[in-house]
């Protein structure tokens, strides 16, 4: 029996499992509300939760009905807790949706984030400070916490403010943006309180006791100054497919290759086998991993919608790891076995409604991205990206790439964009192009990276997951060379990855280009270094991360 109901507005955002995870690790029942009639006007606790697009999620408030219930449910004094484009939806309007009007609490608009001199969206652990230190608190929020953001547009404090909001500021890059804010019953976080581990925790729990003041240690300027901004990111990678006996495991690929090398050639090795998803997902989180990405390696199946294994590994995942969960593989258009035509959105909604926060496309991105060139660089509006990214937002989507290296005589050498290399090549080439591959590298296609990312940008990508085949494996640190490529040809995040061996590598990845978040899978798999180990070492040469110990609640 739990110790309360909270009901849930249920627009079919991508974060309710996630959401209903958390609620049922703090010992609250939720019921569901899917139009005004469901028990709107019994809700005592209301949970506002949102993700994605501001139009498309408004549109959906406006047409259910949701509009003035909402505005009369507030009116009334009980309690309400908006989540990110819950919080959004409060606001009278978004730049992101021209013509779609919000619930208008706040009379003002929404703009984007400056793209010029930063990565949009907004994605990662950063802060919500109070700025006035006599205020009586906000919900436990905590100046030395790190909370989850996923956004491209912002609020602006001075409205809210002006209007009596006490307001908590996150800044990005010399923006400030509403982090978080209360008026009354109203209380609403641009972050996702159940993607932000323990801290978020706290801050959930305490909106549904109503305990508004904080009970964090007090709010000190210099702490606020120390903390501010946005953390370097590190991501912990799984690759899971079957292995030999048909069980569900984590293994680890060398140049894609996960068959142990032991074996005679003829057998080609067994799967290596680093242990179960769930209990490894598990580990990293509690060692203090930003993210957790499940890259599903396994051929055999099908129809992801059927992939029971995969889907209940995010379902168990998502109970106990409450930070954002990342999957890929076999996200795309599908016939069923039974002739059904299934498309790539109802496909990333499965895993939504499983559990995932993001889904991770590859080959088939690439595939996009050719077809795109071939009509002139026109969008057809039909790929997955684009499907996906206008119901849940381009933060939801991912684009792997798993691109090798060629080394050519000369830029004349290759129509390709090239780099100067300070790697010289087999025959001393100081010239190179990224080729880009599918099917796990087995395949080449005639596309390189910088027309790969440029492409899926324009389609709704809202971040590089960017790989890269001579590295992995191999334990010697990032491509540099590549990563820097690729953050000059794009605006949005870009996931460093492939080669991490050591924490030293993490270190030179963040300093010496402007990566966004770095991963790191066989050192972690392998037990040679923990996620906090990674993080002690970044933050004693003075990078900033998230770094709280997982505390009780």
């Amino acid at each position: 029996m739990g110790i309360g109901t909270v009901h849930v507005l249920d627009l079919e955002s991508g974060n309710l499992r996630s959401l209903s995870n958390a609620l049922t690790k703090l010992d609250y029942e939720v019921k569901w509300i899917k139009k005004p009639s469901d028990g709107l006007d019994e809700a005592e606790i209301l949970l506002f939760p949102g993700v994605g697009n501001f139009g498309h999620f408004v549109s959906e408030l406006w047409s259910r009905g949701f509009v003035e219930p909402l505005r009369a449910y507030i009116a009334s004094g009980r309690r309400i807790m908006g989540i990110c484009v819950g919080l959004q939806a409060l606001f009278a309007g978004s730049t992101e949706s021209p013509g779609v009007k919000g619930i208008g609490i706040i009379p003002t608009e929404l703009q984007k984030f400056d793209d010029s001199t930063k990565s949009v969206p907004h994605i990662g652990w950063n802060s919500a400070s109070l700025t006035n230190t006599e205020d009586e608190g906000l919900y436990s929020l905590c100046a030395e916490s790190k909370y989850y953001y996923v956004h491209s547009y912002r609020a602006d404090i001075e409205v809210p403010v002006r209007e009596g909001w006490t307001v908590a500021v996150g800044t990005y890059n010399g923006e400030e943006f509403v982090g978080a804010m209360c008026k009354d019953n109203v209380f609403a976080t641009q972050f996702h309180p159940e993607k932000s581990g323990v801290a978020g925790l706290r801050v959930l729990r305490a909106f549904l006791q109503g305990n508004r003041i904080s009970n964090a240690q007090p709010l000190q300027t210099e702490i606020v100054k120390r903390n501010l901004g946005l953390t370097k990111r590190l991501i912990a990678c799984l690759d899971v497919r079957t292995n030999d006996d048909g069980d569900l495991v984590v293994t680890k690929g060398d140049q894609y290759d996960v068959r142990e090398k032991s074996a005679t050639a003829s057998s080609g090795g067994k799967v290596r086998n680093l242990g179960k998803p769930i209990e490894v997902a598990e580990r990293y989180y509690l060692q203090g991993a930003d993210e957790v990405t499940f890259l599903n390696i396994t051929s055999f199946r099908n129809c992801p919608l059927v992939d029971t294994p995969m889907l209940e590994v995010l379902r168990k995942t998502s109970e106990t790891v409450f930070v954002p969960l990342t999957i890929g593989g076999g996200i795309r258009d599908l016939i069923d076995p039974d002739g059904t035509k299934i498309s790539a959105l109802d496909v990333a909604s499965v895993y939504f409604r499983s559990g995932a926060d993001k889904v991770s496309i590859g080959s088939d991105a690439v595939i996009a991205a050719e077809q795109f060139y071939e009509r002139g660089q026109v969008l057809s509006g039909e790929t997955a990206m684009e499907m996906i990214s206008r119901s849940y937002g381009a933060q939801a989507v991912v684009v792997s790439v798993d691109p090798k290296r060629v080394y050519v005589s000369s830029p004349e050498a290759t129509k390709h964009h090239v780099i100067r290399t300070s790697y010289t090549g087999p025959n001393g080439e100081e010239y190179a192009w990224y080729q880009c591959t599918i099917k796990g590298g087995r395949e080449l296609r005639d596309l390189d990276v910088r027309q790969l990312v440029t492409a899926v940008e324009k389609m709704g990508a809202g971040e590089i997951l960017l790989n890269c085949i001579d590295k992995d494996g191999t334990n010697s640190g990032f491509d540099l060379e590549l990563i820097n490529d690729v953050k000059d040809a794009v605006k949005i995040p870009v996931i460093a990855s492939s080669g991490a061996g050591k924490p030293e590598h993490f270190l030179e990845v963040f300093e010496k280009t402007n990566t966004d978040a770095a991963l790191g899978a066989g050192m972690f798999h392998r037990n040679e270094y923990k996620v906090a180990d990674v993080k002690n070492y970044l933050s004693e040469h003075g990078l900033l991360v998230r770094n709280e110990p997982e505390l009780a609640l």
